[in-house]
């Protein structure tokens, strides 16, 4: 990637809980990694706070190094609650790590936050620094809290969907649409393969289960991969139903992960909750994986009108098995749709595209307080419309994104109830 030839100095603060490396603990951790991965690649001087252990702390200060999770002999390891006492020591630790901040203001431009705790939106008019939040989450309400009780200047906010903008809207938090990215150049075009895939975070709103029973109707192997956030659906829900036929990796590093996902015949994803993105979608197709998935939340924002897709209703087992199988009985008949889909999902969800639009709000902020006006809109595919691939419930066509979300638009959104 050309290095820019103003290079600014921007502070990245990562969620508490898990550090920022390989194996990507989810889709916000991954997001994290690749933003600084390539805004360091840009030139830029990125310093990360974040948890002990992640990479990309070599330019951090020691205040930016955040305590790591260590759950206890007898506490069960998840990602919904946290050990006991951590807060108690995560919580000051992050505070000192915005006090750094604060002292040192003239050596920072802007910070961008992705933490999931109110503790840095509190702090933004006080840090002498513009900051804007992205949004990864159904509405949280200790974040809504913090930016009320926030100085002026407050945070901006970035969101991840119209749809996750949307939710936010009617608790007096307004956005600005920057969808996730992804790297192509870490998702190649695959060759495809026999089975099937589902990859993500094993927690019960992922609904790994429901793909294995898809697989089952369809009499096809599945496999699995992915970090287990909640053991006790893994054991209760997952595990009975694992067999020859449906085969769990475990937590694969990204190379591993891109090669099976590339491999497969067709990736089942089943959010049972209101997704606010999608991420795994879109790497799926970056190698060129057709997409059978439950249409919720943000989904068919990523989805839209790409070729090689379909979208089900949330939790329908059939309809996610059907989709499925005509998803791969169009592949044995359009050698080239592999290629297509991937061609497509390059357009949409470059993060070379995404890192230059992040600059320019950026340097935006840094000069008026705001995050701008639209930077880009993601096209519908020429020819597209009426093809099939969209036409289910729920499609979105072109979704416009980097625009700000008005109270009429979130009108459209409402707000489902709220889950971190």
């Amino acid at each position: 990637m050309r290095a820019t030839a103003h290079p600014l100095r921007i502070v990245v603060i990562a969620p508490l809980r898990y550090p920022i490396r390989e194996p990507h603990a989810g889709g916000l951790e991954s997001s994290i990694w690749h933003q600084v991965d390539q805004l360091r690649a840009r030139g830029h001087h990125v310093t990360l706070a974040a948890v002990e252990g992640s990479d990309f702390l070599d330019q951090s200060p020691e205040s930016f190094v955040l305590p790591p999770v260590v759950w206890a002999a007898d506490e069960v390891p998840n990602d919904v609650d946290y050990p006991v006492g951590y807060e108690d020591r995560a919580l000051p630790a992050l505070e000192r790590a915005l006090a750094h901040i604060a002292a040192h203001s003239d050596e920072f431009d802007v910070v961008h936050n992705h933490s999931l705790h109110g503790t840095p939106l509190a702090w933004a008019g006080r840090l002498g620094v513009p900051m804007v939040s992205t949004l990864h989450t159904p509405v949280l309400p200790q974040l809504v809290a913090a930016h009320a009780s926030a100085v002026a200047p407050a945070s901006r906010f970035i969101a991840v969907s119209a749809h996750t903008a949307g939710e936010w809207m009617p608790v007096g938090i307004e956005s600005t649409v920057v969808p996730n990215a992804v790297d192509a150049d870490r998702w190649p075009l695959g060759p495809g393969g026999p089975d099937l895939v589902w990859f993500g975070r094993i927690v019960e709103e992922k609904g790994a289960h429901l793909a294995i029973r898809a697989a089952k109707l369809l009499g096809r192997r599945i496999v699995l991969a992915g970090r287990i956030g909640d053991p006790r659906y893994f054991e209760q829900e997952v595990a009975p139903l694992l067999g020859p036929d449906a085969v769990y990796l475990g937590e694969l590093r990204q190379p591993e992960l891109a090669a099976l996902v590339g491999r497969s015949r067709c990736a089942l994803v089943t959010p049972v909750w209101q997704e606010p993105f999608g991420l795994i979608i879109a790497e799926a197709m970056m190698t060129g994986t057709p997409v059978a998935c439950f249409d919720t939340g943000g989904v068919s924002e990523v989805v839209g009108d790409l070729p090689g897709t379909r979208l089900v209703a949330m939790g329908s087992v059939k309809q996610l098995a059907a989709a499925a199988e005509q998803l791969i009985a169009r592949g044995d008949g359009d050698a080239g749709i592999r290629r297509r889909t991937r061609t497509e999902a390059v357009q949409r969800f470059s993060l070379g595209v995404r890192v230059l639009e992040l600059e320019t709000m950026y340097r935006r902020l840094m000069l008026d307080g705001t995050l701008g006006a639209a930077l880009h809109a993601v096209p519908a595919l020429p020819g597209s419309a009426g093809a099939g691939d969209s036409a289910l419930p729920g499609s979105a066509g072109a979704v416009a994104s980097a625009l700000p979300v008005t109270a009429a638009a979130a009108a459209a959104s409402p707000s489902p109830a709220a889950r971190s």
